[in-house]
């Protein structure tokens, strides 16, 4: 099982570690759902931890409807985290009509190139998750995508998480968040069929 843990600090992120979380998604602002981190921060921790680091790729808070100023954000952003080492990065865009933004979705993925791309829980505010799977699919350079299942916590979204791991099959893994905790990642592992889960407690509180 692979057990990523979400932190905005160096120091989460070295107790996760510490803790035996498998890899890490650094992010800044968790209380807007996750923002770009800092350059200091991307550098130590790139630099400093012994597990790959997922570079959070999002410019503001709000929904993931970017203009295209916010794409070249994005790209410079991606820039710094290639210069840090990381191990990939982690962005969602959607539409005005909360479909996926295949044309910047793709753009950004072949911009991260070599880096693997996860696609987070904008999924998530698809009607259709499943079918957003089946989109990402045609999207090369997609290695995973963050979801509940569309729902609040993965418990809840379990049977839609099922099917997006079924449709993904080995091109895409299906990470699973919402409400993943120390106390319950192997029964959300069991309950969804999912090898890695992701969550901000995953390892323990690291506050």
């Amino acid at each position: 099982m692979i057990k990523e843990a979400c932190v905005e600090t160096f120091e989460e992120a070295a107790k996760a570690q510490e803790r035996g979380a498998s890899r890490i998604e650094l992010c800044s602002d968790l209380a807007n759902d996750g923002l770009t981190p800092s350059d200091e921060l991307m550098q130590k921790a790139c630099t400093e931890l012994n597990i790959p680091v997922m570079v959070m790729i999002r410019p503001r808070a709000g929904n993931f409807v970017h203009t295209q100023s916010e794409i070249e954000e994005m790209k410079a952003a991606i820039d710094r985290a290639k210069a840090a080492n990381a191990a990939g990065v982690v962005f969602g865009l959607l539409t005005p009509d909360n479909q996926i933004d295949e044309p910047n979705t793709r753009l950004l993925a072949e911009y991260a190139q070599p880096l693997p791309v996860t696609f987070h829980k904008a999924i998530d505010e698809l009607d259709d998750p499943v079918e957003g799977v089946r989109i990402l699919k045609q999207i090369p350079g997609i290695k995973r995508i963050l979801t509940s299942g569309g729902k609040a916590t993965a418990m809840e979204g379990q049977e839609t998480i099922r099917e997006m791991i079924q449709i993904a099959g080995e091109q895409i893994i299906i990470l699973v968040a919402g409400k993943v905790l120390d106390s319950n990642v192997d029964e959300v592992s069991d309950k969804t069929g999912a090898a890695e889960l992701h969550g901000r407690r995953i390892v323990g509180d690291l506050q």
